[in-house]
C-alpha cells in the first residue's frame, strides 16, 4: 500500500527535497496534503505535480489566488490556522514537519497528539516543547522521526542498541562560513556572507543559526529530548567537511558513525521509507578521493551562541523557549541589517538573563512565553539599533 503523506512547509527546503523524493517514487506515496505560509505559486505548482487532494495556504487573504491556480485541479484548497491542523492531522499517516521557527509548533503537535508517524524537522519545535511533545507523542503512540541531519545519524547509529549502552552522544557541526574568522572580521561580517553556507543549501534563518552556531546549540537541546541524555552526555565537534553527520559513543569504548554526502535527501528518505530504506540520488562518498577528515573543538570565544543554548538545557524550565525567542528575533534584526553579526548570540544571553518565566504545562503557556520574549527582545533589538 502506498504511505499517505503530508507536507507541511512544503514550498522551504525540506518540503523540496521531500517532494523530490516522492517525485521519484511515485508509486509508493499518495499526497494527501501540502502546506505553505505565502508562497501560493509553489505550493500550486507542487498540489498539481503530486495530485495533492489538499492545499493549504497559511495567510487567508491569499487564498483566491490559490483557488484560481488550482481551479480544474481536483485539489481541494484551504487557507489559515484551522485548515493547517486539518492539514496536518488529516488522512495522512506519515507527515513532515518543515515550518520553520516557532511558527511550526502546533501544526507539529496535531500529528503528534493523533498519533501519526512525524518526521521532524523542525528543531524549534522540540526545543520549545520538548516534554510536552514527548509526552504527547508516548500517550497517542505517535512516532517522532528526526530529519536534521545530525540527529537522523544518531537515529541511526543507535539501531537496536538500549540507551543504557550508551556513554555520549557526539554532534558534528560544519563551523559554518565564518569558521576561521577573527572577532574583528565576525563583527564586520554581512547578512549577504551569513547566508552562504560553505556545504549546505538552506534557507535564511538556519543559515544564519549555522554562522553564529545557534544551530548547533538548538540541536544540542533537541537531542536531549530525542535521546533523553542530559548536556554532559552530549558534545560537539567542528567537522569542516560534513561528511561524518554525528556519532555514537558506546559504553565498551565503540563509536559508531554514520556517513554520507551534505544532501537533505538522504536523512529525509531515511525517515520516509523507514523501517525500510529507499534510492536517492545524492552524491556517493569517495573517501579515497576526500583523502582527510578532520574535527576540532569548538571555540567558544568567537562562537558563544554554544554557551547561551547549553545554560538555557541546563537552566531547563521555561529557559529553551527564552533562547529560542530571542535568537529568531535577532536573526530576523541582523538580517534587516538593524543589528549586527556578533549581537546576535549577545542579545539572546541577554534576554536569557533577564527572562525568567514559569515552566510551560501547555502549549498555550509555550506560545504565550515566546510571544513575551518576543516583545521583550525587541526592545533589546531597538537598544542596540539606537
Amino acid at each position: 500500500m502506498k504511505r499517505k503523506v503530508a507536507i507541511l512547509g512544503a514550498t522551504g527546503s525540506v518540503g523540496k527535497s521531500t517532494l523530490d523524493l516522492i517525485l521519484r517514487s511515485p508509486e509508493q506515496f499518495e499526497v494527501c496534503a501540502l502546506t505553505a505560509a505565502v508562497n501560493v505559486e509553489a505550493l500550486a505548482d507542487a498540489a498539481r505535480l503530486t495530485g495533492a487532494r489538499l492545499a493549504v495556504i497559511n495567510d487567508r487573504n491569499l487564498l483566491p489566488e490559490l483557488e484560481a491556480r488550482l481551479a480544474g485541479s481536483g485539489t481541494r484548497t484551504a487557507a489559515g490556522p484551522e485548515a493547517l491542523a486539518e492539514a496536518a492531522a488529516g488522512e495522512a499517516d506519515w507527515v513532515m514537519a518543515a515550518i520553520v521557527g516557532c511558527a511550526g509548533l502546533e501544526p507539529v503537535m496535531a500529528p503528534v497528539e493523533a498519533g501519526r508517524t512525524v518526521a521532524l524537522a523542525n528543531k524549534e519545535a522540540l526545543v520549545t516543547a520538548g516534554a510536552l511533545m514527548i509526552d504527547a507523542a508516548t500517550r497517542s503512540g505517535a512516532t517522532i522521526l528526526p530529519v536534521d541531519s545530525e540527529h537522523n545519524a544518531i537515529f541511526q547509529c543507535l539501531g537496536a542498541n538500549r540507551l543504557d549502552q550508551v556513554s555520549r552522544l557526539v554532534l558534528t557541526a560544519s563551523g559554518g562560513p565564518f569558521r576561521e574568522f577573527s572577532l574583528d572580521q565576525m563583527r564586520a561580517v554581512t547578512p549577504e556572507q551569513a547566508v552562504a553556507h560553505p556545504n549546505w543549501s538552506m534557507g535564511a534563518k538556519i543559515s544564519i543559526d549555522s554562522a553564529t552556531m545557534m544551530n548547533k546549540g538548538l540541536e544540542l537541546i533537541e537531542a536531549h529530548h530525542l535521546f533523553g541524555l542530559p548536556s554532559d552526555r552530549i558534545d560537539i565537534v567542528v567537522h569542516a567537511q560534513s561528511v561524518v553527520h554525528s556519532m555514537v559513543e558506546f559504553i565498551d569504548g565503540s563509536v559508531i558513525a554514520q556517513l554520507g554526502s551534505a544532501d537533505m535527501r538522504i536523512p529525509i528518505a531515511h525517515a520516509l521509507a523507514y523501517p525500510e530504506r529507499m534510492a536517492t540520488p545524492a552524491v556517493r562518498l569517495d573517501l579515497a578521493k576526500l583523502g582527510t577528515l578532520s574535527f576540532e573543538a569548538p571555540d567558544s570565544t568567537r562562537f558563544p551562541a554554544l554557551a547561551v543554548a547549553r545554560q538555557a538545557l541546563e537552566q531547563g524550565g521555561a529557559a529553551a523557549i527564552v533562547l529560542n525567542a530571542a535568537n529568531e528575533v535577532a536573526v530576523a534584526s541582523f538580517l534587516a541589517r538593524r543589528i549586527g553579526f556578533s549581537d546576535i548570540a549577545r542579545l539572546v544571553g541577554e534576554a536569557l538573563a533577564r527572562a525568567s518565566p514559569a515552566p510551560p504545562r501547555t502549549i498555550p503557556d509555550v506560545m504565550e512565553i515566546d510571544r513575551s520574549t518576543r516583545v521583550m527582545a525587541g526592545e533589546l533589538v531597538a537598544k542596540v539599533a539606537a
